[in-house]
């Protein structure tokens, strides 16, 4: 076994990156703390070709030492936008015809195990900020609610983690699927 260096990865460029087809996933980033975990959002949200990530409220925006940080560059590529209101973006987002799902621990959660991904449906997943979870006003506009099953002390996983492994859950079902 050897290393693949980077020649061997066979990554597109930017530009074909920006042509390329997306999964139709929003990520709502809702009063996150850290730009480093908003970094970690954007990078993640390269790898698994998001369609777009929504930074609300007190959550940093590009350009942000912290972001930079862990981004690495894939600011450029993935399509993002700011909203003041975590509200006005879910509404927005609704209009679209999103399913809204908030990544949270709540009385009508479905464990991630139990979610059925439809291809063909656009979902909008909220995180929450690190300490709080999703803010109150957003709870309304969710169609559901998705948690991580845990089986440890701890009451949560990072926020970058958790963006980690609901991206890679909804990239699965579109791999070979629309170019992807």
């Amino acid at each position: 076994m050897r290393k693949l260096d980077i020649q061997e990865l066979d990554r597109v460029d930017l530009e074909s990156y920006r042509l390329a087809p997306k999964i139709p996933v929003a990520l709502v980033l809702d009063n996150i703390r850290s730009g480093l975990n908003v970094g970690s959002a954007f990078r993640t949200a390269d790898a698994f070709r998001i369609e777009e990530i929504v930074l609300c409220g007190i959550t940093a925006t590009p350009p942000h030492r912290e972001i930079q940080k862990t981004a690495l560059g894939a600011t450029e590529s993935v399509r993002w936008r700011a909203s003041e209101s975590v509200t006005d973006a879910l509404a927005e987002l609704k209009s679209r015809e999103f399913s809204i799902l908030g990544i949270e621990q709540t009385d009508r959660s479905v464990p991630l195990q139990d979610l059925h991904v439809d291809p063909n449906q656009r979902y909008a997943l909220v995180f929450g900020n690190e300490v709080r979870g999703i803010s109150e006003e957003a709870l309304p506009f969710l169609d559901g609610a998705v948690e991580i099953p845990q089986a440890g002390t701890k009451h949560s996983l990072n926020v970058s983690v958790c963006i980690g492994i609901l991206c890679w859950t909804f990239f699965v079902p579109h791999l070979n699927y629309q170019g992807i």
